[in-house]
């Protein structure tokens, strides 16, 4: 099920703590992420549910799993009251399904190897996440290969964003929103304030002085 947002998605992923959930979403940030695999942002999920019960109304919830069994993330999701779920690494085409069928809203992240049959193979997935690899370079790569019309799922550039680059990203290719966390932070899982109010302030400023089509009314619900 595709999210009911406005503008440009913003995910502020890798949070660990309640003020740094609140204070993204209260400078503007669609939504925050939270690590249940085995990264350095790692949460448990008690900490998590803590903090999701506490976001505001309207806020999205995003739970990020990496080679997790399905009925795992399953449980955790809807334990949570997840408002979506993005899946890292491995997974079948029909453990996807599975959980596609059982949560509200899936991201899937690809790699930058990955092309457009398997984009268009994918079941159950309604955002695609670009690229696996947390650098800059490689989400330039992945764009280029991906903006193309032809891939139906609206696209979540992540990897290597920062509030010194966003502004290429969102003003030169198609992408549905943005997904930034070490570029954003003092050290893994801890915010900075200055850094974060700068990306999503940029990120806003750059999706409303586009230079590219984007082709929202396109994608399908």
């Amino acid at each position: 099920m595709r999210l009911n947002t406005e503008g440009l998605f913003i995910n502020v992923s890798g949070v660990t703590t309640e003020d740094d959930a609140l204070f993204s979403i209260g400078l503007g940030a669609s939504a925050v992420g939270f690590d249940f695999g085995p990264t350095p942002r790692q949460i448990s999920v008690n900490a998590a549910h803590d903090i999701v019960r506490r976001l505001p109304v309207g806020a999205t919830s995003v739970g990020i799993f990496r080679n997790e069994m399905p009925q795992r993330i399953v449980e955790i999701a809807n334990t949570l009251g997840l408002s979506a779920v993005q899946i890292d690494g491995a997974i079948s085409n029909e453990d996807l399904s599975y959980v596609s069928q059982r949560v509200n809203t899936v991201f899937r992240m690809l790699a930058s190897t990955a092309n457009h049959d398997l984009v268009k193979s994918l079941e159950g997935v309604d955002y695609v996440v670009l690229p696996e690899s947390d650098d800059h370079y490689s989400l330039m790569d992945s764009l280029q290969l991906f903006s193309d019309i032809e891939v139906r799922t609206p696209i979540i550039a992540s990897g290597g964003l920062s509030a010194s680059n966003v502004i290429d990203i969102v003003q030169n290719y198609p992408v549905w929103g943005v997904d930034v966390r070490a570029g954003v932070e003092k050290s893994p899982g801890e915010k900075d304030p200055v850094l974060l109010g700068q990306f999503i302030a940029n990120a806003r400023w750059a999706f409303d002085n586009a230079y590219v089509v984007r082709h929202h009314d396109e994608w399908p619900m």
